[in-house]
């Protein structure tokens, strides 16, 4: 055996053997399996994202804890935008396949991420076999790594990973992503290093409340400049989230309340008016018939 393959070898069961895997969840969605894993290593917990094709054929993502809780709000969002189309029409698949069953074109969502290295593609399309999530990953090396556009040497640019996943499945792989979040997520930092100025092995649990058409998600996170809450709003065409530091929520919170308690009193006292007026109004008609 070649010294370089030994000490390739050497490197990859070096990898593997400081990466501890900490949960694992399988979905079957169709004639498809998924793995979602969390796993832990130096530099911090990732969660990996396998498909397994009735073939046998094998496709990964990999998401850092933020990315992938970001991942999840853009799912909640292609989630709403399904829920919302009608039935495909023959001349629709047709229209967005351009006539071949094998390669979709038109996409009927689309998304991106760009964090550090990694960029993420998600895409809404549709053929004959139905509507489907296309997730394709894209990694940047760094110049003289990896093959580039064309497959020039040394561009940095890796080929990226590609999964497919049912829109029947959607709701039950976010919640399983979910669910890995709440319990395995948490600030970088800390998952990372552990123990930092303003790091806490234990934080509060994540929530999510729906309002009409909006869900708001609460997440609670730490990093070395102490405790923070954040809280996103997700709609069908947006999405948007602020930061709150721990320091705050209780001006936060009493102003929420105070602004509910008054909302409540101006409230009533429309609805008292409104009583009042039409009881004036009935009395009038009353005179009226006596006449």
């Amino acid at each position: 055996m070649a010294d370089g393959d030994s000490g390739s070898e050497f490197q990859h069961y070096q990898r593997d053997a400081e990466t501890q895997e900490l949960a694992s969840k399988r979905l079957d969605i169709q004639n498809k399996r998924f793995y979602l894993d969390v796993k832990q290593n130096a530099k911090g917990r990732f969660i990996k994202i396998a498909e397994v094709g009735a073939g046998g054929s094998k496709s990964r993502l990999t998401l850092s804890m933020s990315v992938a809780a970001e991942f999840r709000d853009y799912l909640g969002d292609f989630i709403e935008h399904y829920a919302q189309l009608g039935p495909s029409t023959p001349e629709q698949i047709a229209q967005s396949s351009g006539g071949d069953d094998t390669g979709p074109r038109r996409a009927l969502k689309s998304e991106f991420l760009v964090r550090e290295n990694r960029k993420y593609y998600l895409d809404l399309k549709e053929n004959q076999r139905g509507r489907f999530l296309r997730i394709r990953q894209t990694v940047n090396r760094g110049p003289g790594f990896g093959v580039g556009a064309g497959g020039i040497p040394g561009s940095g640019l890796q080929a990226g990973q590609t999964i497919a996943l049912p829109a029947q499945g959607l709701i039950e792989f976010r919640d399983a992503l979910a669910k890995l979040i709440d319990d395995y997520g948490g600030d970088e930092e800390e998952l990372a290093g552990g123990g930092g100025p303003g790091g806490y092995s234990e934080l509060p649990e994540g929530t999510s409340i729906m309002v009409d058409s909006k869900r708001f998600f609460f997440d609670v996170g730490s990093n070395k400049y102490g405790v923070f809450l954040r809280v996103s709003e997700v709609k069908p065409s947006y999405r948007n989230s602020i930061t709150i530091p721990f320091k705050a929520w209780g001006k936060f919170g009493g102003a929420f309340s105070r602004y509910a308690e008054e909302m409540k009193e101006i409230q009533e006292r429309h609805r008292d008016k409104m009583y009042e007026r039409r009881a004036g109004e009935e009395s009038e008609g009353d005179d009226v018939d006596d006449d």
